[in-house]
């Protein structure tokens, strides 16, 4: 069809018929195929009708603008702009092209509502705004004065972060030199005040590409990485989150659905992005930079560079990292932490490295690109081979190991590269430590890729059995044990160990138990004693002497607590070795409890034994022991865990879990244990108040760690059941109930459902916090409609609820819901049939109906 006017008429009639996007395609060939300047005025704003349609407001505006351009007086199209105008925010503009459609049609009701509406919208953005840039202005004064009270300080930090989530907060903080007053706050090295600048830079970033762009642009991306580089747990995790928000943003990942609401302006961010990466692989290198900041980098490396559809084709970050970077990775894994040249490490930074190295290894889609990748590794680690250096040959063996722990075929091609081998070998029989030290834990990774096995079993049995009589250093001769079980393992064979051993194992698993339960010795080097242990436990006499060693098993629990995950599948093995030779029914309470830990990671010790060490013993004791009763209270059951009174005493070392000083796990874990709780008992959540937790956890709910979030959402959900901690949300001057409101919007469903938990219920004990509830945000209406709209029938109850306890508690607050589309909603769930799945659901929305019949509000409505 190419005659402009019948593509019109078939616009028209898709558009009757409510198809949008082939009315907006029937348009859109109709421009181009028409000269006609008043037929393309009339397609445009017909197009722009279409996007209205599909909520592409900012197309909508341009096409009646087109539209315009041509009669200036089109009074559709002028109308048309202002609705599109007013859904992007712009209601000045807006405003505008109303009152030029009111002068064209003065008599036009529409116009003059539109205005009147327009007017009142523009009136109320200018007061919130005064309201808010005084707000702003007044929490940086006290954050920024040093002689504020704690308590005013801390209140005006979660205040903050919560207006940095609101988009209109968060857009008078950018508009008002907030960005700048943030970075003072960070200056002031006072730990509390640097984690709240950062988590209300993360609210103002997130979902909004133009701000995040020029937040990276003010603060820096050289000093993002330096605030990630701090020796501080908590602040490098939360500037590690402000920039997994502002590469999301920059990536148009996690975008937040906002109606009406786009970028006029198109960002090309490939430049940012890229000097994102090179600034996060320049941190692997530095000496500067702390153990956890390093592995900051390479988790975020690990999460944003390899491609997470294999679908789409662009591997360009991968190839920009390889090429710019495969080599710092290397010189991370080939890092020796006994040389004192080490840089600074945590015991998972090199196997994170390692899993890095896998993951770009993977992405690449052709033999060219892993053929590159080869190369540079070869000739890396060529350079580093020196037999006049011997320091540098170690880390060039070091980083072969850090292969063979990440791409399989990789490392396998490595180990082919001549004289790399041979110089494993070699080192086994330096007189050097460091040499023997290295040296075997690369056989040790290389006895698993069984191609070069042979070589190794031929060649490295003799050196390592030497090793291990000779050495008087347990951790090289700990590491040669367990060479030793590996090769025996790799031949088919145990024959080589067998004969060493001199026809037992069992002086080697005797002497791998010594190390186990040696405390003075390294938890590093007690952890290859366990993996020795998963080999030697296949002999059926080392199963009963490990069994009956109660002080090994408990070695091997305390261990596996401590250490990092990749301990537990030497952990599982040995159990599994175990638990092969007996009887079904046959129960050591030592290895259940030890396979528990091993299997979820909790422990199950004795709660009569931890609950005084949580009390009273060491700093570092009471922390361990705390840590252990939240794992308990997390996932027991209360009353058979902790019986009687005991259970009132388990709480306040939970409580002390919840500060900055202590690690996320316990915090986590220390919530999800006060929740327990506080579902249980008034009593218990009366204890848990008393012990005045909680601020503590209020603060938790500010955090941008999604599990922390949904985890003190739900904790306060049980406890706002307690008068006192309703009186909190009560209370004038605070954004509590704020900041619940706005959670009840997240993304994520569980924190979603635990506050409208919470919601339901404040609103359900004080009438006051109704109608507070429409005053706290202006996204409260748009909220509780998608709330009771859910999906999940658990937050939709918790909706209907809500809105139940609104219509109740004043008929003003019911008018005002009546006046919304919740009247349609509450009206479509009510008319439903009877449905005993979600009658619950029916019979809430049926209970608000006759509210507002009561109130006369509505009138009597019959079930369809």
């Amino acid at each position: 069809m190419e005659d402009p006017i019948q593509l019109k008429e078939e616009g028209n009639k898709y558009f009757q018929a409510s198809d949008y996007e082939k009315a907006a395609q029937s348009y859109t060939q109709a421009i181009k195929l028409s000269k006609d300047k008043a037929l393309q005025a009339v397609l445009y704003r017909n197009r722009a009708a279409c996007f209205l349609k599909k909520e592409e407001y900012a197309k909508a505006a341009s096409d009646a603008s087109r539209a315009i351009d041509i009669n200036s007086s089109d009074i559709k199209a002028l109308y048309r702009r202002s609705q599109a105008l007013e859904k992007l925010g712009k209601l000045d503009q807006a405003f505008k092209d109303a009152q030029k459609c009111a002068t064209i049609e003065p008599r036009n009701k529409n116009f003059q509502e539109t205005l009147r509406r327009l007017g009142a919208d523009i009136q109320e953005k200018l007061r919130i705004q005064f309201s808010t840039d005084l707000r702003v202005q007044k929490m940086f004064e006290i954050l920024l004065d040093e002689n504020s009270e704690k308590e005013k300080r801390e209140k005006a930090a979660n205040n903050l972060i919560v207006l940095g989530r609101e988009e209109a907060g968060a857009e008078r903080i950018f508009q008002n030199n907030g960005v700048s007053l943030l970075l003072q706050l960070i200056e002031t090295k006072n730990a509390e005040l640097i984690l709240a600048a950062v988590r209300t830079l993360s609210g103002m970033c997130t979902g909004h590409k133009a701000r995040a762009t020029a937040i990276l642009h003010y603060l820096g991306i050289d000093n993002i990485c330096m605030w990630m580089s701090v020796d501080n747990e908590e602040i490098s995790l939360a500037v590690c989150n402000l920039l997994q928000t502002i590469t999301d943003c920059l990536l148009g990942q996690g975008k937040e659905e906002q109606h009406g609401k786009e970028e006029a302006l198109v960002l090309d961010t490939k430049k940012d992005l890229r000097m994102i990466t090179t600034r996060l692989l320049d941190m692997l290198v530095s000496k500067k930079v702390s153990g956890q900041g390093r592995d900051r980098a390479l988790n975020l490396l690990n999460k944003n560079i390899p491609r997470k559809d294999l679908k789409d084709h662009d591997n360009s970050r991968t190839i920009f990292v390889i090429d710019n970077g495969l080599k710092k990775i290397l010189k991370v894994v080939g890092q020796i932490p006994e040389m004192s040249d080490c840089l600074p490490l945590t015991e998972n930074t090199q196997l994170t490295a390692s899993v890095l190295l896998n993951k770009l290894y993977d992405d690449l889609r052709c033999d060219p690109e892993r053929d590159n990748y080869r190369v540079i590794c070869e000739e890396y680690i060529k350079s580093k081979i020196d037999p006049q250096n011997m320091d540098k040959t170690l880390h060039a063996i070091q980083m072969v190991s850090g292969v063979l722990q990440g791409p399989f075929d990789l490392g396998n091609k490595l180990l082919g590269m001549k004289g790399v081998m041979e110089m494993m070998v070699a080192l086994c029989g330096s007189e050097r430590e460091i040499d023997q030290l290295v040296a075997v834990e690369a056989l040790i990774h290389a006895s698993t890729k069984l191609s070069r096995a042979t070589f190794i079993i031929s060649n490295g049995v003799t050196l390592l059995k030497e090793i291990y009589k000779k050495t008087k250093n347990e951790k090289i001769k700990i590491r040669a044990l367990v060479g030793l079980c590996k090769l025996g393992s790799a031949g088919g064979t145990d024959y080589g160990l067998r004969q060493f051993a001199e026809g037992s194992t069992e002086k080697l698993a005797k002497q791998c138990r010594k190390w186990l339960c040696n405390t003075t010795i390294d938890a590093r080097t007690r952890k290859w004693a366990v993996e020795g242990l998963a080999y030697l436990t296949l002999d059926a006499d080392v199963k009963d002497d490990f069994v009956e060693d109660e002080q090994a098993l408990q070695a091997m629990f305390e261990l596996a607590k401590m250490s990092d995950k990749t301990i537990l599948y030497s952990v599982a093995s040995a159990l599994v070795n175990c638990s092969n030779s007996y009887d079904t029914k046959e129960l050591v309470p030592e290895l259940v409890q030890l396979a528990k830990f091993s299997k979820q990671h909790v422990p199950e010790e004795h709660p009569k034994a931890l609950i005084p060490l949580a009390l009273e013993g060491t700093d570092v004791g009471k922390i361990k022991a705390s840590h252990a009763l939240a794992k308990i209270a997390a996932i027991s059951n209360p009353d058979i865990a902790f019986p009687g009174e005991r259970v009132y005493e388990v709480v306040r070392p939970l409580v002390s879990l919840l500060n900055t000083e202590r690690d996320g796990l316990q915090n986590y874990e220390a919530l999800l244990g006060l929740t327990n709780f506080s579902g249980r008992s008034d009593k218990l959540r009366m204890k848990i108040v008393k012990e005045k937790a909680l601020p503590d956890i209020e603060n938790y709910m500010f955090e941008n760690h999604d599990q922390l979030r949904q985890a003190a959402t739900e904790c306060m959900c049980n406890l706002v059941v307690n008068k006192e901690g309703q009186e909190r949300f009560v209370a004038d001057g605070n954004d509590r109930l704020k900041l619940v409101v706005l959670l009840c919007g997240e993304d994520d469903e569980k924190v979603q459902r635990a506050a409208a938990g919470a919601l339901a219920m404040l609103t359900a004990a004080q009438k006051k916090l109704c109608s507070k509830m429409t005053e706290v945000t202006t996204q409260w209406l748009e909220i509780l409609q998608r709330l009771c709209l859910h999906d999940n029938m658990e937050v939709q109850h918790r909706g209907l609820v809500i809105t139940f306890n609104l219509i109740s508690a004043d008929k003003e607050l019911a008018k005002k819901v009546v006046e919304t589309e919740l009247l349609e909603i509450l009206t479509f769930i009510g008319k439903q049939e009877d449905d005993p799945k979600k009658q619950h659901i029916i019979n809430v929305a049926r209970d608000c109906l006759t509210k507002c019949m009561d109130y006369g509000l509505i009138k009597p409505l019959s079930r369809a």
